[in-house]
């Protein structure tokens, strides 16, 4: 129970732990239908995916690794790689926005900076799989 205690208080006590928890499940929300939306074959993300011009197989990954992400960030002990999942997702969506596709770059990045929020805030959470398993006593 410690080690949730820790995690509380790493985030800035029982409130702040909350709100994490808050902003994780609408996150996971919003990459379930963005991921459902990518995977269904919606047309405006099939045309999004087209003017990118890397072929609709790069729709299926995305769609993929965000419904992925999303369920990773609402499992505790995996909440931060469900961030980072969805930082790398995001990363290459706020640069494709930027460099390749005539979109406005904002939402992704605001994306971007909440689930990097998530990764880097939970991440004593996910590294204790990684490195507690062989350590305790």
């Amino acid at each position: 129970m410690s080690g949730s205690v820790g995690n509380a208080s790493r985030v800035g006590g029982k409130a702040g732990n909350i709100a994490l928890w808050v902003l994780q499940v609408i996150l996971a929300g919003v990459f379930v239908m963005a991921g459902a939306s990518k995977l269904a074959g919606a047309q405006d993300m099939v045309k999004i995916f087209q003017d990118v011009g890397a072929g609709q197989w790069l729709r299926y990954v995305t769609g993929s690794l965000e419904l992925v992400g999303a369920v990773l960030l609402v499992v505790p002990r995996l909440s931060a790689l469900g961030g980072l999942v969805l930082t790398g997702v995001m990363t290459g969506a706020f640069l494709t926005c930027l460099f390749v596709i005539d979109e406005s770059p904002v939402p992704a990045a605001v994306l971007l900076v909440l689930a990097a929020v998530v990764m880097w805030n939970r991440r004593e959470r996910t590294l204790g799989i990684v490195g507690q398993r062989g350590t305790s006593a």
